[in-house]
């Protein structure tokens, strides 16, 4: 019996973008629409920009949609490929290579931006950062860190110098799979939602099979090095205060905050952050976890189109 696999609907090419010594891979469907603000969609950690296919495939019409591949995910690489290979990864270089690429795609037009989880965090903070250059934001469930002191910066930095070590002991590594159906499975244990077919079509996207016939997931083992520096909401509010142009925050229903941090940062602490916006509307979807992307695709794509036009 042949194992039925999903079949996108809107069909993207690759382009590759030199942005700060990398060649950057970005995810293009559709073409420019003239007087019309390009949507650029940002995955999260440890994901790809193919997982907004199925999104894509379900909006009402077509639009030019840009969705790169951060720096050590999918098929941009994490380094040069001249110079030895990154131990760490710095949240502010996501930043600065959204700049980079909107300078090369959107010189001239604000554009419309959508991130979920890291993506969303990075997109909060650029709006902040470069008010001028987005139009309207969507965060899906970038919620950001739990509040720290600077008490905790010691430990924080000792923890990074052991990890740095761990990693080049070969301690730290990602999981290679047998298949890519191995690949699917585990796709689908980290997202009980996620259905089989969905899963199929992720896996050739999040992983790549071997000189030796694994599968290995298409991000690098550092970025699974925690940052050594504490997370600072009282810096985090003044960027927010900076937001002047529209955002939608979608939330799945299920309370990802209660699941990952059991009290240390909820859901209503979240809230109060977001107050700093000045236009903010916050949405929720039922029956969705974090991956709302591929648990509500059309859902998700009604309140983004909506929103947006």
């Amino acid at each position: 019996m042949m194992l039925q696999m999903y079949q996108a609907q809107r069909h993207s090419h690759s382009e590759f973008v030199p942005i700060r010594n990398l060649k950057y891979h970005v995810r293009v469907w559709g073409a420019p629409l003239p007087e019309t603000a390009p949507w650029v969609m940002l995955h999260g950690w440890m994901d790809v920009s193919a997982s907004y296919q199925f999104v894509v495939d379900a909006l009402a019409r077509d639009h030019y949609i840009l969705a790169p591949d951060w720096r050590g995910y999918g098929r941009t690489p994490g380094h040069s490929g001249t110079g030895p290979d990154v131990d760490n990864f710095w949240f502010p270089d996501y930043l600065a290579d959204l700049d980079f690429l909107l300078d090369h795609y959107a010189p001239q037009t604000q554009v419309n931006l959508i991130g979920h989880s890291m993506g969303g965090n990075i997109a909060m903070l650029y709006a902040g950062a470069r008010p001028e250059r987005v139009r309207r934001l969507v965060n899906l469930e970038g919620f950001g860190m739990p509040a720290t002191t600077p008490d905790m910066a010691p430990r924080r930095y000792a923890s990074w110098m052991d990890e740095l070590k761990k990693l080049h002991r070969g301690e730290i590594e990602l999981k290679s799979y047998d298949s890519a159906a191995g690949v699917a499975q585990r796709l689908m244990k980290t997202n009980p939602r996620l259905g089989a077919d969905k899963a199929r079509w992720l896996a050739q996207h999040w992983a790549r099979q071997d000189e030796r016939g694994q599968w290995r997931i298409l991000g690098e083992a550092a970025h699974k090095i925690s940052n050594p520096y504490i997370y600072r909401v009282d810096e985090v509010q003044a960027i927010y205060r900076r937001i002047n142009m529209p955002v939608l925050s979608v939330e799945a229903a299920s309370d990802s905050l209660a699941f990952w941090w059991k009290g240390r940062y909820t859901m209503d602490q979240f809230h109060e952050r977001l107050s700093a916006v000045a236009q903010a509307e916050i949405v929720s979807i039922e029956n969705a976890g974090h991956m709302m992307h591929h648990d509500q695709p059309e859902v998700l794509a009604s309140l983004i189109e909506r929103f947006l036009d």
